[in-house]
This record gives C-alpha cells, sequence and structure tokens, in this order.
C-alpha cells in the first residue's frame, strides 16, 4: 500500500484534512489492514488503499460521534445514542471495501464442523 494514496482516499471519503492530527488514525487503518493479509495476498493491490481509507474514515466517524453527546431535530436538542449518519455511511462504506477485499484479507469467523 502507498501511504500517500491512502492519505487522499482518506481526506475524499471523511472531508477531513489528513494533516490536521488524523495521520495517527490512517496509520494504524494501515497496519491493521496489512495485519490482515493472506499469506499469498499481494499487498500493493490498490483494494487495500480503498480499504485501509474506509477503516481510517469510520474510526474518524466513531469519533466524532464519541465527542458530540447531542443531536438536534425539529424538537430541540436530544442525546444521541453514538450512531449518526454519517457513522452508519462509514460503517456501509467499510463493510463494502471488507466484501471487496475478501480474497485478500483473512476471514474473521471460525466455521466449525461436526464430525
Amino acid at each position: 500500500m502507498v501511504l500517500d494514496n491512502v492519505i487522499s482516499l482518506f481526506e475524499l471519503f471523511s472531508g477531513e484534512d489528513a494533516d490536521e492530527g488524523w495521520s495517527a488514525v490512517i496509520t494504524l487503518a494501515v497496519n491493521n489492514v496489512t495485519a490482515m493479509l493472506r499469506d499469498d495476498a499481494d499487498p500493493s493491490d490498490t483494494r487495500l488503499e480503498f480499504l485501509a481509507a474506509a477503516v481510517a474514515n469510520f474510526n474518524v466517524q466513531q469519533i466524532h460521534a464519541g465527542s458530540a453527546k447531542s443531536d438536534y431535530n425539529l424538537y430541540g436538542k436530544t442525546r444521541s445514542d453514538g450512531d449518526s449518519s454519517s457513522v452508519k455511511a462509514a460503517r456501509s462504506l467499510m463493510k463494502d471495501y471488507f466484501q471487496l477485499c475478501s480474497d485478500l484479507i483473512k476471514p474473521e469467523v471460525f466455521v466449525f464442523k461436526a464430525i
């Protein structure tokens, strides 16, 4: 993965400037995606850059949702459950890229077969 490409994609997905303190989140996402790779996977596959950027975007949206504990609606300010529409959209995007990269990463679940 090329870190500059991941940073550009992160900025596209999140609308955030990567220079504004998000470099640690992006680096962590790249490291997590790299750790998920299968032994026979090509680490230079472009899809992995999209996945790392989507993971970083999801983490940033969760951070924003955690720091803003209330939503505004027609009736005024209400308590938020932390799952805003931006978090839902980021989760959906991340799941789509996980599915797209399923042949490159290790499966997350174990399948047990009865004998």
